[in-house]
């Protein structure tokens, strides 16, 4: 007979290897048979993967065929018909037709499943009406070379089900899995698919989550966002709180359409009113509420300007619960205006640089209309990432409670700063295939040049200042000033200004965050107002017209990009133009119109004035080439990149010593005590 202690024993040992059956992903296609996002969910091409890359080599010229052959379309124009769409998740395959599910929202991610999660096998159930249909089932490897696993086929009209059994152990270091469906003689409907796995018994439930959507003067847009989340079925069981924090004039309850997304969300919606914070101010009203009530699994931080898929949501969750230890868990980013495109796979801050880029080994801005999965065979690599951005995030409240909240920074590198602290502390980002928004991509903006030049500049040297491994930043300072004298040859002197008025603030340390938060951004405004490179008019007859002296040389075409050569002559001799007298005719007429996309310092600097358009279309400036103001700008750029070089170890000491409490709760209600609701019920023991 067993004693009582090896009872317990035995109970215990049941317990943790019980498991049960958990729904990881499901087949979905497009909530409003939207044909523009149509290849991201099912796909009519065949795959023509590209070279490998160690098969290619080292040859320099070898290297750029490649890479342009990569961005060249494999698409034939094969296009299915929205009516094949016959629910959230059944399509009709045409009588003698393939198509394929190895797509962006239906294929199955095996390698992020392997790398982080407890998930050791999976098994694949299609349903499929109709006869003599064939389902064929494929898996990749990190090389993108794909190996045929199973096969089914249909002997009835009927509904067919069909299941594979899949090991997650190849998928070490990349590789999918998906399937295709083959009609024979008739039409037949591909009902559903699901993506299912036996997992600890502990790990029945699924987490909840807390929607935190900071939200400025775009009231329809948030009020579709609230909407389309209130109003998936699927979703709304995952929903703690969908908290809007409002910080703008034109408010989200005026929008005609919140009354719909009232009604869809009920009590679910909160509607926080708060002055203008920025982003980091927001999200981090979300994340302090959120740990307060203590009643939800995760945060998720997403923009007010997103079309959400809201399947991607209820994937991002499992996938946190099912994750190997705490895990931050991003959605992708694609492009609002052509919507099959892919901003970035994953995203890194490089440590020598300090500044964040797509992971290496990948390509931005990828339409998956061109060349769908199966054919790229960079795709198919595991990609790890550094942080996600808060366009779609899902953190652990347990995360948010051990690392602390966003550092108050009002816009930019909050994010990404979170990402290196949580990763720090052992909580890793995964950018998770198959959750996703649209947004305006980064690549539409130019926000290195208006009031967010200022916080840019400041936020990424508070970043480096606490996370970078390299004595005095890397090459942080170096290119500092590479970049202040780009902005100062290109007559962008209030950008200079504004970039110097960021370095003094960081070196009056990291205590002044939080007080800085409700005030600098109209400061930094005024600041600007002083300049006329920031002075900008929407009609084009508010400036006169294009004079000039003394014509280009020999009539050059300016806006060709020069070699390396030049571009280092001309880095060379233009500060040193500068400092000459400009030509008359300048101070009053510009000397050329220079379109946004051309706006570079290379041109910018062989002029002594111009029209510079603004990247989003809608408006110009007139710069004008000012000597005196580049001798005083150059003097004060170099002298506060030698004080940091000197005071960089310091700096960094006192920003790290500090950054516990500014990124505290507790920091943060006195900063929201102006707006906090007394009545928010304290957090809550789980």
């Amino acid at each position: 007979m067993s004693t009582p202690t090896t009872q317990a024993t035995t109970q215990a040992t049941a317990s943790t290897t019980s498991t049960v059956t958990r729904l990881l992903q499901r087949q979905i296609l497009p909530l409003d048979r939207d044909s523009d996002v149509l290849a991201l969910y099912v796909d009519p091409e065949d795959a023509k993967l590209d070279a490998d890359k160690y098969e290619v080599g080292g040859n320099t010229s070898a290297k750029a065929l490649n890479n342009a052959a990569i961005r060249q379309s494999t698409s034939t124009g094969r296009a299915l018909h929205p009516d094949q769409i016959e629910s959230r998740t059944a399509l009709r395959v045409k009588s003698g037709d393939r198509l394929s599910f190895g797509t962006y929202f239906n294929a199955f991610p095996a390698s992020y499943w392997r790398r982080w999660t407890v998930v050791t096998s999976v098994t694949l159930t299609v349903t499929v009406r109709g006869s003599g249909a064939t389902v064929i089932v494929y898996k990749s490897m990190a090389r993108g070379n794909s190996q045929r696993v199973d096969a089914a086929e249909t002997t009835t009209s009927e509904s067919s089900s069909f299941t594979f059994d899949l090991t997650l152990k190849p998928f070490v270091d990349g590789g999918w899995y998906w399937y295709d469906v083959v009609a024979g003689d008739e039409d037949v409907v591909v009902e559903s698919a699901e993506w299912t796995a036996e997992v600890p018994a502990d790990r029945a439930g699924h987490g909840t989550v807390d929607v935190a959507i900071t939200t400025m003067n775009r009231p329809d847009f948030c009020a579709e966002l609230l909407a389309q989340i209130g109003e998936d079925d699927t979703l709304r069981p995952y929903l703690d709180t969908v908290m809007v924090m409002e910080q703008g004039t034109d408010k989200v309850s005026g929008s005609p359409v919140f009354a719909r997304a009232q009604e869809a969300l009920g009590e679910t919606l909160r509607v926080i009113e708060q002055g203008n914070l920025g982003g980091s101010g927001g999200y981090a009203r979300g994340q302090l509420e959120s740990v307060r009530k203590g009643t939800a699994t995760y945060t998720l931080m997403m923009d007010d300007d997103v079309v959400c898929e809201p399947e991607g949501i209820v994937r991002a969750v499992t996938f946190g619960d099912l994750a190997r230890r705490p895990t931050i868990v991003g959605g992708h980013m694609f492009n609002i205006y052509s919507r099959s495109r892919l901003h970035s796979f994953g995203e890194i801050v490089q440590p020598w640089r300090f500044w964040w880029q797509s992971a290496p080994d990948t390509h931005t801005d990828w339409d998956f209309a061109g060349r769908n999965l199966r054919s790229s065979r960079w795709l198919h690599k595991r990609i790890d990432v550094d942080f996600n951005g808060w366009f779609m995030c899902l953190v652990p409240r347990t995360v948010l409670e051990q690392v602390g909240l966003s550092l108050p920074l009002f816009i930019k590198w909050d994010d990404s700063e979170f990402g290196l602290r949580a990763k720090k502390a052992g909580f890793p980002t995964v950018t998770f295939p198959g959750a996703a928004v649209w947004h305006v991509p980064w690549t539409d903006k130019n926000d290195a040049l208006d009031w967010q030049a200022y916080f840019h500049h400041r936020n990424r040297l508070v970043a480096a200042l606490l996370h970078s491994v390299y004595p005095k930043g890397g090459r942080m300072i170096r290119e500092s000033l590479n970049h202040q004298i780009a902005h100062l040859v290109s007559m962008q002197y209030s950008t200079a200004e504004l970039r110097l008025l960021a370095m003094e603030d960081v070196l009056a340390g990291p205590r002044g965050l939080h007080d800085m938060l409700p005030t600098r951004l109209a400061e930094v405004n005024a600041l600007r107002k002083q300049f006329t490179d920031a002075q900008l008019q929407v009609d084009p007859d508010a400036f006169p017209p294009v004079r000039r002296s003394k014509p280009p040389r020999k009539g050059r075409d300016t806006s060709e990009i020069p070699g390396r050569l030049s571009t280092l002559v001309s880095a060379g001799l233009q500060p040193l133009r500068q400092l000459k007298k400009p030509r008359q005719l300048a101070e009053e007429h510009p000397e050329a119109e220079i379109r946004a996309m051309d706006a570079k310092w290379y041109r910018l600097g062989t002029l002594d004035s111009a029209i510079v358009s603004m990247n989003d279309g809608t408006s110009a400036a007139f710069y004008r080439r000012d000597p005196e103001k580049f001798r005083d700008l150059v003097k004060r750029t170099v002298e506060i990149h030698e004080r940091y070089r000197r005071e960089w170890p310091r700096l960094a000491q006192d920003y790290r010593a500090a950054l516990g409490e500014i990124t505290s709760p507790e920091s943060w209600e006195r900063t929201f005590a102006p707006w906090l609701d007394e009545t928010t019920p304290p957090r809550t023991d789980d």
